[in-house]
This record gives C-alpha cells, sequence and structure tokens, in this order.
C-alpha cells in the first residue's frame, strides 16, 4: 500500500471542511439538532450494550448481534459526528491530513461491516422463524462469533481498498472538501487527475457490499413472509413479524442513502443533497436504531425496567 507524504506539494496538510458554510445561519440551529441527536445515540446505544450484557433474559443470538450494531453505530457516528460540531461551533472549519485520512478509512470500514452485520441479522432472523426447532444447534455462540468477526474483517478489506486508492490521487493542493466529513467520493471529486478506474471501482465495490446483503436480506425475509403465512394463529403471525419488523426498518433506513451515494457515485445529486444523505446515515439512523428496537421489542423494554429499578436500588443503598 502506497501513502502519499503529506509534506508532498500536491497534498494539503490541512483540509477546509466546507459542510454547511454557504448557510452560516444555519450552522447553530444545526448544532443544536446534532448535539442532541449525538447525545441521544450515545445513551440509546450505550444502554442496548448493557442491557443485552446485564440481563440473563436477552442471552441469545439476536441480542448477541444487536449489542454487535450498537458498537459498530457508537464507533461510526464518534468517527464524525465530534469534528462536525467542533466545525459548527465556530469559524475554524479545519481538519488535519492525518484526521481526514483516518476518518474516510474508518469511515468506510465501519459503513461496510454494518451492510454485512445487517444481513446476518436477518439470516438469524430467517433461522429462528423457519428452522425454529433447529435455532439453538445452528446458531450456537462460536458460529455467531465467526459470523460477527467475518462481518468486521470484510469492511476492513472494503476500507483498504478503497481508501487505499484514494489516497494515492493528487489534490494539487486543493484543500477544500465540499462536506462535512472526509469519504471517499468526495475525496475522489478533488483529484486533479482522472479518476475513472477509482470511481468504477467505488461503484463494483458498493454494489458488493450494499447489492449483495440486501439480497440475502430480502431472501431470508422472503422465506420469513412465506413461513408466518403459514401459521393460522393471529397471535403467531403478529409475533414474527414484530420481531422482524424492527429489523426491515433499520435496513431501510441505512440501505437507501448508502445505495445512492456508493452504488452510483457519479449521478447528478446535488451536493446539498449528498451532505444530507451522508448526515442521515452517519447519525441519524445510528440514533433510531436503539429507539426501534426498544419501542417494538417487549424483551427488551423489560429488561432495561429490570436494569432501572436494580440501578435504583442500588443508589439507595
Amino acid at each position: 500500500m502506497i501513502i502519499i507524504n503529506p509534506s508532498n506539494a500536491s497534498t494539503p496538510k490541512i483540509f477546509i471542511l466546507l459542510g454547511f458554510s454557504d448557510y452560516p445561519w444555519l450552522e447553530m440551529p444545526l448544532f443544536v439538532m446534532v448535539l442532541i441527536a449525538y447525545i441521544c445515540t450515545l445513551v440509546g446505544n450505550i444502554s442496548i450494550i448493557m442491557v443485552s450484557r446485564a440481563d440473563p433474559h436477552l442471552d441469545s443470538p439476536m441480542y448477541f448481534f444487536l449489542s454487535n450494531l450498537s458498537f459498530l453505530d457508537l464507533c461510526f457516528t464518534t468517527t464524525t459526528i465530534p469534528q462536525l460540531l467542533l466545525n459548527l461551533w465556530g469559524p475554524d472549519k479545519s481538519i488535519s491530513y492525518g484526521g481526514c485520512v483516518t476518518q474516510f478509512y474508518m469511515f468506510h470500514f465501519l459503513g461496510a461491516t454494518e451492510c454485512v452485520l445487517l444481513a446476518v441479522m436477518s439470516l438469524d432472523r430467517y433461522m429462528a422463524v423457519c428452522k425454529p426447532l433447529r435455532y439453538s444447534s445452528i446458531m450456537h455462540q462460536q458460529l455467531c462469533i465467526i459470523l460477527v468477526a467475518m462481518a468486521w474483517l470484510s469492511g476492513l478489506a472494503n476500507s483498504l481498498l478503497q481508501s487505499s486508492l484514494t489516497i494515492q490521487l493528487p489534490l494539487c493542493g486543493n484543500n477544500k472538501v465540499d462536506d462535512f466529513l472526509c469519504e471517499v467520493p468526495v475525496m475522489i471529486k478533488m483529484s486533479c487527475v482522472d479518476t475513472t478506474f477509482n470511481v468504477a471501482m467505488l461503484s463494483i465495490v458498493g454494489a458488493i457490499y450494499s447489492l449483495a446483503p440486501l439480497s440475502l436480506i430480502l431472501i431470508s425475509y422472503g422465506f420469513i413472509v412465506a413461513t408466518a403465512l403459514r401459521i393460522r394463529s393471529s397471535k403467531g403471525k403478529k409475533k414474527v413479524f414484530n420481531t422482524c419488523g424492527s429489523h426491515v426498518i433499520v435496513v431501510c433506513l441505512f440501505y437507501g442513502p448508502v445505495i445512492i451515494m456508493y452504488v452510483q457515485p457519479s449521478a447528478t445529486n446535488s451536493e446539498d443533497k449528498n451532505k444530507l444523505m451522508s448526515l442521515f446515515y452517519s447519525l441519524v439512523t445510528p440514533m433510531l436504531n436503539p429507539f426501534i428496537y426498544t419501542l417494538r421489542n417487549k424483551d427488551v423494554k423489560g429488561a432495561m425496567k429490570r436494569l432501572l429499578v436494580s440501578l435504583c436500588h442500588r443508589g439507595r443503598e
């Protein structure tokens, strides 16, 4: 892997994240909204992790994957949102070369990992609904750990490929990033050479990491729906759809913007729309995930109540 030295004349030492600077009147209200959303993301996802680990009633593959998703969302938002808050707070919109490189390496690593992890979670739901008698023997702890490890390693492979290709592009002194984060599609547009190969690779790998997991999710839920329709009890059908509904909502919220950004990176979307989509899947979706799972899941709500009661008793003691 070849990394361009930031001391090279064509590679700036400092990047300027333009973000929403075209709308200065929007920056302070946006700062407040992003800060509140970030705090909600931290509280919600940390709560999911604590509850999943502490409550023995949630000792199952489903909640093991859910706690991994929450940890992933925590890392995902923390990669970009603190920098965004700093840029919104004052006139300084700069980020160091090392910070920019770290940001797009981590952002693509965690984003690709989430794509694969959501597919793994759909496979778990398929086994629970369609193979209930064999579920515990198939989805044992060792297999769950292997599946999660595969998701993280595949995300790392994607980041190493895409980010390493991008970092070698000469920028010819261009240091203005027309976004609130350093992201591969934006960095490609900043280059002063032909980027046809990079755009093609971004589209191909983006399709693999988004459409392939999404296809697996759709196939899994096709079998789940078919199984649910064969259940005679309306209560049984409702239980199946409630169990899987949260995951379906999360998948829809995450995959829509990702496909638009990475499968068709050269599409004629305005920069403002791209920024909003980036903000949506880097902040809004991670914030909503814990609420979607808790509001629709009686087990998680019950576990949270038990945890709060336990903490209150300890506080009184």
